[in-house]
């Protein structure tokens, strides 16, 4: 047997050494378990205490912003509808005509004509009975736009002023043409209400004291302006009774109504003398801190101001204001189908051509101003310029024809009356139209003026198809039955399909 190395240890020695070391390992145990729980509980308590030693904690820094919360790089071009296109391509009149004429259907009695037209071109691209006369309803409101910015100019405003009167302690109230005036003080950002009577009345109070002016003022009012019936003759009673109209004078309150928020119900039977006795009482509360006083009594005046005598030492005008321009005030006659607005806006242009201010005058001098820019009118029969009237007479050939003159034309006066249609669902009489789903694609994009009386449905404007080709039209019902609700969607219907028109 050999026997082991030196160097190799004996199994006996091994066992009692590995023995001797689990004895020591076992009495160390209880040492070694407290300094582990020690230092468990150690670690904590050095990360409270760290700050203290080490200062506060710096904060993370933030994520990065999403992109579209950083600053651009560069800008993006400015945004904006595309200028319209001459090359787009021009809808099939055969197709135009497929959409169009199953839609025109008159609800009951009645019958609709049309005309649709390239605007650019002025093709006819649907033409049902377009040269035929009917009565236009409101759509007449467009021949008196036209009429007024060429015979006034878009930025032509009417002066309503104060002047001395042809005796010593009268002032004179002298009309001209301004009939959306408010009583209360001037408000350079409105249409109606652009110039007040309290405005008016403290320049004019202002002009009396440094004339040296003591005693009582009476106050005369002027509206020669105008001639001729104040109250058409052909205007039904009934309309006038509801609130359609009222007599027509240079000057008015909130557009001869009692309340401007009110558009409904009676309205002023002289709205002029209204307007001065409004003025007279603003006068009143004016003068009292100068020492004036104002007389009860507002009479109208004896002769034109223009013709009155200038007393020594006062000025021929006192005071005067101004209303909103012509441009703004198409703009509002169109929107609020304003009936009023329009017979004085006809007058105006009737005097501006030198004419009597009267509905003859207006209607001559709408016929003339259509003439002149280059549409037929032998045809048109007109009676009045707001279209209350049943006797005018005037084709969906005219009417398609001014709407091209307003939007395509070589006269930039006319431009100034685009904003004046109503955009469909969103503003002015067509606000509440094109809300279901068979004209729901029209809203936003037809623009027209409406028209309705009793038997008597119009829609003119202009629209911009699928293809961008800009495009006007004309569809007016007349004989139709009254309350007849599938006669304002034939006509919605109509002006959508050509919004949505693809038709090559």
């Amino acid at each position: 047997m050999t026997k082991p190395t030196a160097a190799e240890p004996r199994p006996d020695r091994v066992r009692h050494s590995v023995q001797a070391g689990v004895t020591r390992l076992r009495r160390s145990w209880p040492a070694l378990l407290l300094t582990a729980l020690l230092v468990v509980l150690m670690v904590p308590a050095a990360l409270l205490v760290a700050p203290g030693f080490l200062g506060p904690e710096l904060p993370a820094p933030p994520p990065p912003a999403p992109a579209w919360q950083q600053a651009p790089a560069r800008l993006s071009p400015e945004a904006g509808l595309t200028p319209l296109s001459a090359s787009a391509s021009i809808p099939l009149a055969s197709s135009v005509t497929a959409q169009v004429e199953p839609l025109l259907k008159a609800d009951g009695g009645g019958t609709f004509t049309g005309l649709v037209q390239d605007a650019l071109t002025g093709q006819v691209l649907f033409d049902r009975g377009g040269s035929d006369n009917r009565v236009p309803a409101s759509n007449m409101k467009l021949l008196t736009a036209v009429a007024a910015l060429r015979a006034l100019g878009p930025e032509r405003r009417f002066t309503t002023s104060v002047k001395s009167g042809p005796a010593a302690g009268q002032v004179v109230l002298v009309g001209g043409g301004d009939v959306l005036l408010a009583p209360g003080e001037s408000n350079g950002e409105q249409v109606m209400g652009h110039a007040g009577l309290a405005t008016l009345a403290v320049g004019t109070v202002e002009a009396l004291k440094a004339a040296g002016t003591s005693g009582e003022i009476k106050v005369l009012v002027d509206d020669s302006l105008f001639t001729g019936p104040a109250l058409n003759p052909v205007w039904a009673e009934g309309d006038v009774a509801a609130g359609e109209v009222a007599p027509v004078y240079p000057l008015a309150l909130n557009s001869a109504r009692y309340d401007p928020a009110v558009t409904t119900g009676p309205r002023p039977q002289d709205p002029a003398m209204t307007a001065a006795e409004e003025f007279a009482a603003r006068l009143r509360t004016a003068a009292a801190a100068a020492g004036l006083t104002v007389a009860a009594a507002v009479e109208r005046s004896p002769v034109p101001a223009s013709a009155s005598g200038e007393e020594p030492g006062k000025p021929a005008v006192l005071a005067e204001v101004e209303s909103a321009t012509v441009a703004r005030q198409v703009d509002l006659m169109l929107q609020a189908s304003d009936n009023y607005l329009a017979e004085v806006l006809g007058r105006m242009a009737a005097v501006a051509a030198g004419h009597a201010g009267s509905n003859d005058g207006a209607t001559a001098a709408v016929r003339a101003q259509l003439a002149d820019a280059g549409i037929p009118v032998d045809s048109i029969q007109l009676v009045d310029v707001c279209g209350l009237a049943t006797g005018n007479q005037v084709s969906a050939r005219h009417f398609a024809d001014v709407v091209r003159a307003i939007t395509t034309g070589t006269d930039g006066r006319l431009r100034a009356a685009l904003d004046g249609f109503p955009v469909a669902g969103l503003s002015g009489t067509l606000d509440t139209r094109y809300r279901d789903d068979s004209t729901a694609r029209g809203a936003g994009l037809v623009r027209a003026k409406t028209g309705t009386l009793n038997t008597v449905l119009a829609l003119s404007g202009y629209v911009v198809d699928a293809d961008g080709r800009l495009l006007v039209f004309s569809f007016i019902g007349n004989g139709l039955t009254p309350g007849a609700a599938g006669n304002r969607a034939a006509l919605d219907r109509a002006a959508t399909a050509l919004a949505a028109c693809g038709c090559r």
